[in-house]
This record gives structure tokens, C-alpha cells and sequence, in this order.
């Protein structure tokens, strides 16, 4: 029986995906094998030594002390692309929000006083105020061309967009995805160079801190639109304001409100509503799921953030798997254990990344306590999960 602790509500549709018989989930648990979040701040939170794994419903673990986990061998996993068409959705709203004018605009409606003849008359004398733009005639930078960003890039273009994109580290499963009328930006300073609207989806990480900068805004022509739907601190919040004083930019749409921006009468601020969607918490839920059920019960590992993927189907054999620092000849000490225990290695994957390595190994007998324990004890391993042979669906 494995135990789960949910820190935020998790969608039933979720946690349905964990079988009764094997699973107990709780918002109050003790042991945990391991524990489904949110939005919950777990970086002051006393994690249990039983924790196994962290899975987020949702793409963002900023909440989530990965760098910690990582060194007690814990993978990290996330849910990429679960939520990305209510994203998209929401960058396309707030692209026609900005086009139009029209969150003034309802403002201004909402302050008319009088009714008939007079009302109309105030009308028609303000509505030139918030006279817009149509998308067809703009170009479109998306930077970060993951899940969100290319969905982004697919629809902008069917509007009528020209549409330019960046993302050096694109996959090949996303650069299948991406529409061939989707221009390349060889730099970012090409792409803010040759666009008027740019959208920006990639994480928060030191590469991309404040990616939204004086220096890139000043490329823009006068009257462009930025939007943040990524993360705060990707834009430069105060050189952002100085572009909408100056008259560079002629609106900021963002999903993450301060004080400065709240204030502002050029900047269309949101309550954090990216994947605040019924769809998206369920698509989150079901993928983070699957990925937690995959990890505990045969070792693989999809959509982590710390840890390679790892992904050996499984035989009637014994497995074991195993965390380790990427350093030389842990995967040699592990053979010369397990040929000195007399079992066979069936099948083996070995698979790295940064300083993490990690390794399914699926054996022609049982391993017992005492070689279990004897790979624990090599220099720069993690952890060793003995998890038997394939439990019947």
C-alpha cells in the first residue's frame, strides 16, 4: 500500500487514477511515500525521510525545494503541457484586451451616467478615446516554444498574425508541433527587433531573469504590447514601466499584479489566472497522477524536472532501481554486487542528467536485504528501491 499526501486540493479526476487497493491518499498522512502539490510552499516545510517523490499538478515547481530533494535522491515531476491550451486561451484574450482597448473602454462605459438620447451622445463622444488595433496587422514574438509557446505560435498565426518564435533548446516533438509559417529568430534581440506584441513562456530560472529588459525593450517600435503569462520576474518590472511612460509600450499584460502595476492605466493585470481552468486542473491532476503511479510502482520516470527520463518497460523480473551522483563507475560497482550475489541483469537502462544519474535494473532472481544494502552503501548512491517483481492490473 502506498501512502500519498495531497498539500492542495487535487482534482477527484486525479486521484481516481490511484487504485483503492494500492493507494491511501490524505490531506493528513502519516510516512508518506509520497506527496501531490499545488501551490503549496514546501521550501520551509520539514519533508519526510519515507518521501519517495514530490509530483506538482502543474508546469511551475518554484514552490518546491528541488535543489534539496535532488540531493536525497527524490525526483521532482511536473505536468507539462497539462494546461496548456487554458494558457494559450488566456494570451490570446489578452492579446485582443490590449488590441482593443477594451478594458478602459468598458470602464469608460461603466462611468456614463444618463440613459437614452444622453447616453448615446457620451458614447459616440468617447469611443474614438479607445479606438485599437486588429491582430492581423501586428507581428507576434513567442519566446519559449514548449507546450504553451507553441500552441501560442499555431493560433496567432491562424488569426492573420505574422509570427516569430525563439527557443534554442525546441524538442523535436515540439518542433514537429510547430507550424511551418512560424519564422526563427536567431536571437532574442532579432525577435524584439522585428516584432510589435511579444509573449514570453519559458520558466523561471537565472538565464531568464528579467529576459524582459530596457535594452530589449528599447528595440521595439513605439506603441507595442508585452505579455507575461510566464513568470514575475521574467519581465523587468521597473524597465517595463519606464516603456509605458515613455510610450514604447503602449500596454503590459500580465498575470502577475504588483502594487506598480495594479495602479497603472496601461497595464492589464490579472489574478494569476493561467491555468485556472476546470479542464487544466484535471489534465494536471490525471498527468501528475499517472507519473507518481509509474515512479512508485515500476521506477519510471516522465516529466521530471530534477531527474532523467527513464522509461523500461517492464518484464517478469525482479527490479531494482537506483539514484546516484553522476560519477564514474558507480554502474560497474552495482554489476560486481550483483554478480557476487548470483543473480543475471535481464535488462538495464542507465540514464543521466546534470549531476543525477539513475538506473532500472531488472534481475533474474530476488535481491535480498543484505545486497540491497550493500549497493546503499557505495560512495554517491542515493537511494535503492527494491520493487519486486510486476503486480497483476
Amino acid at each position: 500500500m502506498y501512502k500519498i499526501l495531497t498539500l492542495n486540493n487535487i482534482a477527484v479526476a486525479g486521484l481516481a487514477r490511484l487504485p483503492r487497493e494500492r493507494y491511501e491518499v490524505a490531506s493528513e498522512i502519516g510516512h508518506p511515500d509520497a506527496i501531490m502539490v499545488r501551490s503549496a510552499k514546501m521550501h520551509d516545510m520539514d519533508i519526510p525521510a519515507s518521501v519517495l517523490a514530490v509530483g506538482r499538478a502543474g508546469a511551475g515547481v518554484n514552490n518546491i525545494p528541488v535543489d534539496k530533494l535532488s540531493r536525497r535522491g527524490v525526483p521532482v515531476f511536473n505536468a507539462p503541457g497539462a494546461n496548456a491550451n487554458a494558457v494559450k486561451e488566456l494570451v490570446i484574450a489578452g492579446m485582443l484586451l490590449a488590441a482593443r482597448n477594451l478594458c478602459p473602454a468598458w470602464q469608460f462605459v461603466r462611468q456614463l451616467q444618463g440613459d437614452g438620447p444622453e447616453l448615446d451622445k457620451a458614447v459616440e463622444a468617447g469611443k474614438k478615446k479607445y479606438a485599437g488595433f486588429e491582430l492581423p496587422s501586428r507581428t507576434l514574438g513567442v519566446v519559449g516554444l514548449g507546450a504553451i509557446g507553441v500552441q501560442v505560435a499555431n493560433a496567432a498565426l491562424a488569426l492573420g498574425m505574422r509570427v516569430i518564435g525563439f527557443d534554442p533548446q525546441i524538442t523535436v516533438e515540439r518542433a514537429w508541433e510547430l507550424s511551418s509559417g512560424v519564422e526563427k529568430a536567431r536571437s532574442l534581440e532579432e525577435l524584439f527587433s522585428k516584432v510589435d506584441m511579444v509573449t514570453v513562456h519559458v520558466p523561471l530560472i537565472d538565464a531568464t531573469r528579467h529576459l524582459i529588459n530596457e535594452a530589449r525593450l528599447r528595440l521595439m517600435p513605439a506603441g507595442s504590447v508585452v505579455l507575461n503569462f510566464a513568470r514575475n520576474n521574467v519581465a523587468d518590472e521597473t524597465a517595463v514601466l519606464a516603456a509605458l511612460a515613455s510610450g514604447k509600450l503602449a500596454a503590459y499584460v500580465s498575470d502577475f499584479p504588483s502594487r506598480q502595476l495594479i495602479d497603472h492605466d496601461k497595464v492589464i493585470a490579472l489574478p494569476h489566472l493561467g491555468a485556472s481552468t476546470e479542464e487544466a486542473e484535471v489534465n494536471c491532476a490525471v498527468m501528475v497522477a499517472d507519473t507518481l503511479r509509474g515512479y512508485l510502482e515500476d521506477g519510471l520516470v516522465r516529466h521530471s524536472v530534477n531527474f532523467p527520463d527513464a522509461d523500461l518497460p517492464r518484464m517478469d523480473a525482479h527490479r531494482v532501481t537506483i539514484a546516484n551522483a553522476n560519477v564514474p563507475n558507480i554502474i560497474g560497482q552495482v554489476s560486481s554486487c550483483l554478480g557476487g550475489a548470483g543473480l543475471n541483469i535481464a535488462d538495464l537502462l542507465n540514464k543521466s542528467r546534470g549531476d543525477l544519474a539513475y538506473t532500472v535494473v531488472d534481475l533474474d532472481g530476488p535481491p535480498d536485504a543484505a545486497l540491497l544494502e550493500k549497493i546503499r552503501g557505495i560512495e554517491g548512491v542515493l537511494t535503492v528501491r527494491n520493487l519486486g517483481r510486476p503486480q497483476a492490473a
